[in-house]
């Protein structure tokens, strides 16, 4: 594949071939030659970076709202979210919680007692996100904004493109904004030292970094865009507007690495890594970074959300097909806003959309300013109750997420992935862009039409089983598609065989579930076994896996024989917890006995009778785990 930073054309013609027009720079390519869809991902964070490690509470859902007009509003949401006992890891603040909109300021009237009130959050579990725009205000009273006077100072901006005078646009801030150069090392100093004292102020967690394309309200900069060939190149492809400068600034002004022509597609890039080493110096634990801008690369540090959406059935729908799309990008934490940003939602459409979302790897609900609250509290008891207990499944399977984000971070593997990706020869997998999976093992298939009761699975050939019940989808389902009921309370989940996933029993906080038993769910193949792993640490600290403080265990199970195989064991965080639960799916009968580490369980299995065994046992998770039926 090319790697490509100036604005092109790129056509896939029905030959095949692909065609190329590009305004600028050079063409490298790139080859990966596979042979599976997983392995060129694989060989492709080879060259451009793994993606990073998140922390693990920000595997939990999210939320935000552009409009949380004052500090009340928000504890209202939070209580609602409380009274309704919904899982819930993260909240953000908006740019409602500046001054005027101003980066590394807060409202001290709208928001007073702010800095408190996220510090009773964190007391009780839950971490804050704040945003931060890529523009400072220019016209603010002389010596009240110490954040542009240090810049002006330190003559950090993109210039025009005599490189000497600061390029003045518009953005949310009052009076017009000039706009930080991050491919400025003083810049970067500048950015972290911004962020490091803010975080005196605000005790935030992670920070979302949004129009950072960089984006301008003005068509080019104050007082326009000269006639050159720069801002006006012979060739320009087929974009918006059809100009380069339409909301940004012009593409001749000067950045320390050259021209925004040749570096505006790399901007928010540049913005990733400061802000990563920012937070993590600020913290001292592992960064959560949101970005709105992307390009090659910023896996390695940031997660990304698919932007501005609306509350339409076919935005959810599409939404699938971008978190493919960013996990073959090397960018695995993604999601779309759950029920939409722009439009009001409804009933129906925000539940059908947070049971989706609740199976994002970035799992958040976000909406803008003039439309109504949608947060899951706000529907009432009905909503509430599904939503918790759709955030329920997802809570309770974080061990396996977990595991999967470590998998990407050491191979570069995906964590949501597209069916093509696990039955590459069954050509119908590959225009399947209404079902997914989590790693090779979980398939989702949402309900993505409004009044549906039931969807259309399709099933390649290999063992599935039902996540609720653990029955075996029949054989003769396979390689077909299979209307599967669907009421407004379910979203229809299924286990491949061959596979054991770590569960954990949910909480309404990872602070809390973390701390709950372990579980197994073991799903045979045709030829009765299965494989799985867990990956654990502390979920925060700073480059564990690099340093090895992590436990890493797999799990083989073949010829009615779980054993475990304990590769690494430096966390001892992991000497409190204990496996609680196994489920076996596809047991042919029931066994006349089961063994734990060679002694026999009594009265603590239960056989359901269409090949599910629940084995509730208690063992040290640290410990090598052995299970027999016999």
């Amino acid at each position: 594949m090319p790697n490509i930073s100036f604005l092109s054309d790129v056509t896939l013609n029905p030959e095949p071939s692909l065609s190329f027009r590009t305004i600028g720079g050079i063409l490298d390519f790139y080859v990966f030659l596979g042979p599976t869809p997983e392995n060129v991902v694989q060989q492709y964070t080879e060259a451009i970076g793994r993606p990073h490690l998140p922390p693990y509470w920000s595997l939990g859902y999210q939320l935000s709202r552009w409009g949380y007009s004052n500090i009340d509003v928000l504890k209202q949401t939070v209580e609602r979210m409380e009274q309704y006992s919904i899982p819930y890891d993260v909240q953000y603040g908006d740019i409602d919680y500046m001054d005027h909109q101003l980066d590394f300021t807060y409202d001290k009237e709208n928001y007073a007692g702010l800095p408190e009130f996220i510090q009773e959050l964190k007391n009780d579990g839950l971490h804050y996100v704040i945003i931060l725009d890529p523009f400072l205000s220019k016209d603010q009273p002389r010596g009240s904004y110490q954040s542009y006077d240090l810049g002006e100072q330190l003559g950090i901006w993109v210039n025009n493109s005599d490189g000497v005078t600061p390029a003045v646009g518009k953005a949310l801030a009052p009076g017009m904004s000039v706009y930080p150069d991050y491919f400025n090392p003083k810049t970067a100093a500048w950015w972290a030292q911004m962020c490091i004292e803010f975080r005196n102020v605000l005790p935030y967690d992670g920070i979302w970094l949004d129009m950072n394309e960089p984006s301008n309200y003005l068509n080019g900069q104050y007082p326009g865009c000269a006639h050159n060939n720069l801002n006006y190149p012979p060739y320009i492809p087929r974009i918006s507007g059809s100009s380069l400068f339409e909301s940004t600034l012009c593409p001749d002004s000067k950045t320390y690495l050259g021209s925004l022509y040749d570096t505006h597609s790399l901007f928010g890039w540049s913005e990733a890594k400061p802000t990563y080493s920012a937070i993590q110096e600020a913290t001292g634990k592992r960064p959560f970074v949101l970005s709105r801008s992307t390009f090659v690369g910023n896996g390695k540090y940031t997660a990304h959300w698919l932007g501005d959406n609306h509350a339409l059935w076919e935005d959810m729908h599409l939404s699938i097909v971008g978190i493919l799309e960013f996990n073959l990008f090397g960018i695995p934490q993604v999601g779309a806003d759950i029920c939409g940003f722009y439009l009001d939602t409804t009933f129906e459409l925000c539940l059908r959309w947070t049971q989706l979302g609740a199976f994002y790897p970035l799992s958040r609900n976000h909406n803008a300013l003039g439309q109504k609250d949608q947060d899951p509290g706000v529907f009432g008891i009905e909503f509430a109750r599904i939503a918790r207990s759709t955030l329920q499944i997802r809570y309770s399977l974080l061990p396996y997420l977990y595991t999967l984000f470590f998998e990407a971070h050491v191979s570069g593997n995906t964590v949501a992935r597209g069916l093509m990706h696990e039955f590459p020869a069954d050509l119908e997998t590959h225009g399947i862009d209404r079902a997914f999976l989590w790693g090779p093992a979980l398939m989702i298939t949402p309900v993505l039409q409004e009044g549906a009761r039931s969807v259309d699975v399709y099933f390649p050939d290999a063992s599935w089983f039902d996540y609720y019940t653990g029955d075996k989808i029949p054989a003769s389902s396979h390689n077909k598609y299979v209307s599967v009921d669907a009421p407004l309370e379910k979203i229809p989940l299924f286990i491949r065989g061959g596979s054991i996933l770590p569960t954990q029993k949910p909480a309404t906080r990872t602070a809390k579930s973390r701390l709950n038993p372990f579980g197994l769910i073991i799903a045979v193949d045709e030829q009765g076994q299965a494989y799985g792993s867990l990956f654990w640490d502390d979920g925060e600290s700073i480059d564990t896996v690099e340093s090895g403080n992590y436990f890493l265990t797999k799990y083989t199970y073949r010829e009615g024989h779980l054993e475990t195989r304990i590769v690494n064991n430096n966390y001892r965080g992991v000497d409190s917890l204990v496996y609680d639960t196994i489920q076996i799916l596809g047991v042919t009968s029931k066994p006349r006995r089961v063994l734990l580490n060679g002694k026999a369980i009594r009265d603590d299995t239960h056989y359901h009778g269409n090949g599910k065994l629940t084995i509730h046992i208690s063992a040290p998770l640290g410990e090598p785990l052995d299970i027999t039926l016999q």
